[in-house]
């Protein structure tokens, strides 16, 4: 489990006229201390010299491939314990806490396998389209690698993010509550340039079979119509291959639909006239609903946001002292339209200032000044797209889907500030 530290710093401390009245006090406090620490130094020592500054570091290229900071090494992945059976069907989840911007890096995105890492010869991996087409082909990577590139942001958001929390608290993390969920650029080739190729039969066509080369060949069916909307085979991943987690060689990425449509390691493309029903559509990533009867094919991901900082898990140190609050905001729908913060359990709510870029079925970031005046509080996020659609409250969603779902909580999420600072996970 994540250990209790304090946010991370992210004021914004640049004077302006516009400054809201808590980050203008924030500012004059922060200029008065400034002052001080000036005459109080005057006829101190100068600044000490570092010992860093004081010999040579480590030569250039020490380490082959870049990693972190030895002071960053406990912002990784987790798993949850006893979540799932076993580690090669199990969910790492991204530390959102510890993030910065829309952007996760990518040993940090969140993985969900079925069966383990497949290790996978890009050499010899094929790609077979087939089904109701003109031409059923057989791509291999240097053939998917010549074809006209693109390179889009998007959010993965796995349909069982947020799923243990339906029923009661359940974690006591962001990272664990809403981990399921990253955003990357993503480079490779529309979808629809490889349909065009093979020559889809439109008059019957209506879905499309995905298989993965993983030991599980999980499969998920997909409408046509987003397969030729922006759907994208990926082969690279903020700048660089596909790491094996998130499906080396060559992935689908269906932009704004749960995670589990986005097949891993792709192998297969069918085209059919009808669903196919397969396994990860029947026995998993389906509604129950309180009649009983199981929902299929949720493919959307609807507009949820999250308060990342402070969150869960944290301790605010500064008793009556600013913060800024500071979360995310996505839609499977398009772009995020406004988002509003509450820090009295949703009594009253004041407008986020959304952070640049804000892009359609991305990540946005957004943020909040907050003087803390040491009383406890509850925090909460909310979010609207663009198509109007205004993020639920929890029992709003109980009351149409009832509590014993797993799956498509986009919910708003409180998180509770004690009078000693500590921030917890509850439900209002």
């Amino acid at each position: 489990m994540q250990e209790k530290t304090p946010p991370r710093g992210r004021l914004r401390t640049e004077p302006s006229l516009a400054a809201p009245p808590g980050r203008r006090l924030f500012l004059r406090q922060l200029a008065g201390s400034a002052v001080l620490g000036a005459a109080a130094g005057a006829a101190a020592d100068p600044l000490p010299v570092p010992d860093s500054a004081k010999q040579l570091g480590k030569p250039v290229a020490s380490s082959p491939y870049g990693q972190p900071a030895r002071f960053e090494a406990n912002i990784i992945r987790r798993q949850s314990p006893g979540l799932t059976r076993t580690n090669e069907s199990s969910i790492a989840f991204t530390p959102l806490q510890n993030l910065f911007g829309i952007i996760t890096p990518n040993g940090l995105h969140f993985e969900r396998d079925h069966a383990g890492l497949p290790d996978i010869d890009p050499v010899q991996h094929r790609l077979a389209v087939h089904g109701l087409v003109a031409q059923p082909k057989l791509f291999s990577m240097d053939d998917i690698l010549r074809l006209p590139s693109v390179s889009r942001l998007h959010f993965i958001e796995c349909g069982a993010n947020s799923g243990m929390e339906w029923g009661n608290v359940a974690v006591p993390t962001v990272q664990f509550t809403h981990g399921m969920l990253s955003c990357a650029e993503y480079t490779g080739v529309l979808l629809s340039t490889v349909l065009d190729a093979v020559g889809v039969d439109l008059k019957r066509a209506r879905y499309l079979l995905a298989e993965g080369a993983d030991g599980a060949s999980l499969t998920r069916t997909i409408p046509l119509s987003m397969a030729l909307d922006d759907a994208l085979l990926v082969y690279g991943q903020n700048g660089e291959m596909l790491r094996p987690e998130n499906g080396y060689p060559l992935r689908l990425v269906v932009p704004g639909v749960q995670g589990v449509s986005s097949v891993k390691w792709l192998r297969r493309l069918e085209v059919g006239d009808a669903p196919w029903h397969t396994r990860e559509e029947t026995l998993h990533y389906s509604d129950l609903m309180p009649d009983g009867i199981s929902r299929q094919f949720t493919w959307i991901q609807e507009a949820k946001s999250v308060i990342t900082s402070p969150s869960a898990g944290m301790t605010l140190l500064d008793k009556g002292g600013y913060y800024e609050i500071t979360g995310l905001a996505w839609s499977g729908r398009g772009r995020i339209k406004r988002v509003d913060v509450s820090t009295d359990g949703g009594r009253s709510w004041h407008t986020a200032r959304l952070q640049e870029p804000v892009l359609s079925k991305a990540l946005t970031r957004f943020r909040h000044d907050w003087v803390w005046d040491g009383t406890p509080a509850l925090l909460q996020s909310r979010c609207v797209d663009d198509t109007g659609y205004v993020q639920p409250l929890l029992r709003q969603l109980r009351e149409v889907r009832g509590t014993r779902s797993i799956y498509h909580n986009n919910a708003i999420q409180t998180w509770q500030v004690a009078a000693d600072g500590g921030v917890h996970n509850v439900q209002l």
